[in-house]
C-alpha cells in the first residue's frame, strides 16, 4: 500500500470519527497499526497533509514512543498545534528518547519549565550537550552538530579497531569515518571507513588515518559549511573547539535539513511571508503572518497609483499610454526579480559580497542595456503596428530601456543594502523590486511621453 492510500484512510478514519470518542473510530486498530508502519517522515508529511481536527485524531493514535521522532519532522507550524494539544508529561514522555542534538531542535518550541524538567532527567555529559546546542544560533555548526559518534586512539590495530566496532548492534548514521583522538579528547585525524576494509589488519592507526581532514568549529557559519560539505564530497566531518578537542561532528543529512529550511525560508521571505505558515491555520493567525508585506504593498501602490495620477491629462489626450503603460511596468518587473534573485543566491551560497557591488552594477547594467534595447525594439515595432505612431514606438522602447536599467540597479542594491544592515536579503525583496518598477516605469514612460509626444 502506497503512503498516498495510506494518508487517504488516515483523512477518511478521521473524518468518520471527528464527533464520537477516539475508541470508536472506524478502522482504529488498523490504522494505528499502519501509522506503526511507517517511517516518522512519513506520519509527518500525513500530519501536515490534514486539516486541523483530523490531524489531532491521528496524532493521538501514533505510538507515544515515536512521538519524538515525529515531532522532529514536521514543519515548526505543525509542531505548535501538536505541542498545544499536549500536557507537559506527555511533552517529556515523547523526548525522553531523545539525544541531546534532537533535544537542541525541540527545545525552542518547547515551554520552559518542561526544558528545565528535561534537564533534570538527563545525565550530566547530555545536559552539558544540551546546553552547548542551545547557546548557539540557528545557522551556526554548533547548532547543527551531532554528538553520536564513534572515537578510537591511533597507537591500536585496524585489528583491535574491527573488534571494537562488532561490539556495536549498529554504528550512527552517516558513519563513513571514525574519528582518532588523545586521552585528553583531542582529535588527531580521522580513519576513512573504506581504509579500513582495504587495509592490513597489523597496521597501526597512526599509520593509515588522515591526519589534515576537513574540520568545522562550533562557531562556523552553517551556510558554509554547507558549501564545504559540496565542494569536497564530504559525509561526515568533524567539529573541534579552539583547542582541537573534538564536540561533535557533521552529517550531510544535517547539511541537507538545513539547505531545506533555507530554501523554504527564503521563498517565503520573498513573498513578503514572515515565518512559515501551516497549510490549515486558522484565518486570524494567517491574516497576522500576511498582513505586514500586504501594508507594504498596498503603500507602494498608492504610490504607483499617484504617479499614474500626475499623467492623467496626457493619457487623457493618447489613450494609447494607458494600454502600453503595464507592460513597461511589468517587463521590468521581471528583469528586476531576475537579477534580485541571482543576487540573493549569490550571497546565499558566499559568492557576493559587498566589495563585489560596483562590478556587479556595471555588469546588470550591461544585460539590461541590451535586454532593453532588444525587447524594446520588438515592443516598439509592435506599437507601431498597432497604433502607427512612430515617436509613440520610440518613447515605449527608451522606456523600456530606463525602466529595466532602473531594475537592474535596484535589484542589485536591494540584497546588498539588507546584507550590510544584517537583513535578511530576500526578504520581501520581490515585493520591494516589483514596487519599484512599477512606479518608476509608470513616470518614465509617461514622462517620457508627456515631454516628446503632447
Amino acid at each position: 500500500m502506497d503512503l498516498l492510500h495510506q494518508f487517504e484512510q488516515a483523512e477518511a478514519a478521521a473524518d468518520d470519527g471527528a464527533d464520537r470518542p477516539l475508541e470508536e473510530i472506524p478502522g482504529r486498530d488498523e490504522l494505528q497499526q499502519k501509522l506503526e508502519e511507517l517511517h516518522p517522515a512519513d506520519v509527518a508529511y500525513i500530519l501536515e497533509s490534514l486539516p486541523l481536527e483530523e490531524r489531532l485524531t491521528v496524532w493521538q493514535l501514533v505510538g507515544t514512543e515515536r512521538d519524538g521522532e515525529v515531532l522532529l519532522e514536521v514543519s515548526d507550524a505543525v509542531r505548535e498545534t501538536l505541542l498545544a494539544d499536549m500536557d507537559n508529561q506527555e511533552i517529556i514522555a515523547a523526548a525522553t528518547n531523545l539525544d541531546a542534538d534532537e533535544l537542541a531542535d525541540l527545545a525552542p518550541d518547547l515551554p520552559r519549565d518542561v526544558v528545565r524538567e528535561l534537564m533534570d532527567t538527563l545525565d550530566a555529559q547530555q545536559r552539558e550537550r544540551l546546553k552547548s546546542a542551545l547557546s548557539f544560533d540557528d545557522d551556526q555548526v554548533g547548532a547543527l552538530m551531532d554528538f553520536d559518534m564513534v572515537t578510537i586512539r591511533d597507537d591500536v590495530t585496524l585489528e583491535v579497531v574491527s573488534r571494537y566496532l562488532r561490539r556495536f548492534e549498529t554504528l550512527p548514521d552517516h558513519t563513513d569515518k571514525l574519528f582518532v583522538v588523545d586521552l585528553q579528547g583531542v582529535l588527531k585525524g580521522v580513519l576513512s571507513i573504506k581504509k579500513l576494509l582495504v587495509t592490513p589488519d597489523d597496521q597501526l592507526v597512526a599509520d593509515v588515518m588522515a591526519t589534515d581532514p576537513v574540520i568545522f568549529y562550533p562557531g562556523d557559519d552553517a551556510g558554509e559549511a554547507v558549501q564545504a560539505f559540496e565542494r569536497y564530497n564530504l559525509v561526515s566531518a568533524p567539529v573541534v573547539d579552539s583547542k582541537g578537542k573534538l564536540q561533535g561532528r557533521l552529517t550531510i543529512e544535517q547539511m541537507l535539513d538545513y539547505i531545506r529550511e533555507e530554501n523554504e525560508t527564503d521563498a517565503l521571505n520573498a513573498a513578503g511571508l514572515v515565518e512559515e505558515e501551516d497549510i490549515f491555520a486558522s484565518v486570524w493567525k494567517s491574516v497576522r503572518n500576511r498582513w505586514a508585506w500586504l501594508a507594504i504593498n498596498l503603500c507602494t501602490a498608492l504610490v504607483a497609483s499617484r504617479v499614474i495620477g500626475l499623467f492623467e491629462h496626457s493619457i487623457e489626450q493618447l489613450v494609447a499610454l494607458a494600454a502600453l503603460m503595464p507592460i513597461v511596468a511589468g517587463v521590468g518587473g521581471n528583469s528586476g526579480n531576475q537579477t534580485i534573485t541571482l543576487i540573493v543566491r549569490g550571497i546565499a551560497t558566499g559568492q557576493v559580497q559587498m566589495a563585489h557591488g560596483e562590478r556587479l552594477l556595471r555588469k546588470e547594467a550591461g544585460v539590461a542595456l541590451i535586454n532593453g534595447l532588444v525587447w524594446g525594439a520588438v515592443l516598439g515595432v509592435i506599437a507601431w503596428f498597432l497604433y502607427f505612431n512612430i515617436p509613440l514606438s520610440i518613447v515605449l522602447m527608451s522606456a523600456m530601456v530606463l525602466n529595466m536599467m532602473l531594475a537592474a540597479f535596484m535589484g542589485v542594491v536591494i540584497p546588498l543594502l539588507r546584507m550590510r544592515m544584517g537583513g535578511d536579503p530576500a526578504l520581501g525583496s520581490s515585493v520591494l523590486i516589483t514596487a519599484i518598477t512599477d512606479s518608476g516605469g509608470f513616470f518614465i514612460f509617461l514622462g517620457l511621453a508627456t515631454l516628446f509626444l503632447l
